[in-house]
């Protein structure tokens, strides 16, 4: 057994009966309705508790918590620019373990880092990359809506393949996005930290468990979150947790993880339902013609055989 396999063996299992009481986010922020991106933060700090530190770059999450002289965090929080949210959390574990040492304070705490697609995927990916690879004591979680939601829905390269934003308009002359999405939990994967992960709010438990398993892991740890955003997305309100759900049964946004190297998928979708039906939920994609949903179709197949060739070869016979 690794080491990071070790250390997150006897961790607290939280279960459908011990979610913890603890809000770390509070009501009264200004999100838009059906934000499933907020929904996604108080589940990841309600699962790390209350000896929590989190660090905020600009985006969705920091606007509508924080408005001065208002705020919703119920934990301390730094809100730092766009793209050195992984930067300053170094320097806040790195300074924390030199006093802990030095007897200045007396106990440890958890350190999240909480950013969207653009301050992860694009402008914060080398400080992300530096914090990653000097193995700092932190969770990094990106929380995903696919888009610059926050300035105005603006493509990202975490948008995906065909969805129109304000940059990558569809029209008669373009199917919206061009490019396919950055897959940034292999990025991460590919620095060999301890922890890295993929979950779902609509999978509130399995996101929950893997908040604790990165804060036990010894190192570094990344988890990227599928957050839904009714407004960029065009989709109801009401139908941002399902359309997580649908993401996950789809095979579009498959949940799993990698310890120490190691990869495993956290839900097996033996049967999923065509990427049609996740696709239709959201106006983004109203646009696309049979011939470009069978390409993301293919795409989509193509990547989780790549993921299951990921657990077989990294897994003992």
């Amino acid at each position: 057994m690794s080491r990071t396999a070790e250390a997150i063996k006897n961790i607290e299992k939280i279960s459908p009966r011990t979610v913890p009481l603890f809000e770390g986010v509070c009501a009264g922020h200004r999100g838009c309705q059906g934000c499933g991106e907020v929904a996604a933060l108080r589940m990841a700090v309600k699962a790390a508790g209350p000896n929590t530190i989190a660090v905020s770059a600009t985006g969705c999450m920091e606007i509508i918590t924080s408005p001065y002289p208002q705020t919703a965090w119920n934990i301390p929080w730094i809100h730092v620019a766009f793209e050195n949210a992984a930067a300053v959390a170094a320097g806040v574990e790195a300074g924390r373990k030199i006093l802990y040492e030095k007897g200045g304070i007396k106990e440890k705490a958890n350190i999240l880092v909480f950013a969207g697609d653009g301050g992860t995927a694009d402008i914060g990916l080398q400080a992300l990359s530096g914090a990653l690879e000097r193995g700092h004591n932190l969770t990094y979680i990106c929380l995903d809506n696919e888009a610059y939601m926050n300035t105005g829905i603006q493509r990202s390269s975490s948008t995906p393949f065909g969805a129109t934003t304000t940059t990558s308009p569809a029209g008669s002359r373009s199917i919206g996005q061009v490019t396919w999405k950055k897959n940034v939990a292999a990025i991460a994967a590919a620095h060999n930290i301890p922890y890295v992960a993929t979950a779902a709010p609509a999978f509130h438990i399995d996101l929950m468990n893997k908040v604790r398993r990165s804060l036990a892991a010894p190192g570094a740890a990344y988890i990227h979150v599928f957050a839904p955003c009714p407004t960029g997305w065009r989709c109801a309100p009401e139908l941002s947790i399902e359309t997580s759900r649908l993401a996950v049964n789809s095979r579009i946004f498959p949940l799993y993880e990698v310890v120490d190297g190691v990869y495993s998928i956290s839900r097996d979708v033996a049967k999923p339902i065509p990427v049609a039906d996740y696709l239709k939920t959201q106006r983004r994609f109203s646009h696309l013609k049979e011939e470009q949903i069978n390409l993301i179709q293919e795409r989509t197949d193509k990547e989780w055989a790549r993921l299951q060739a990921l657990v077989r070869a990294t897994n003992p016979a």
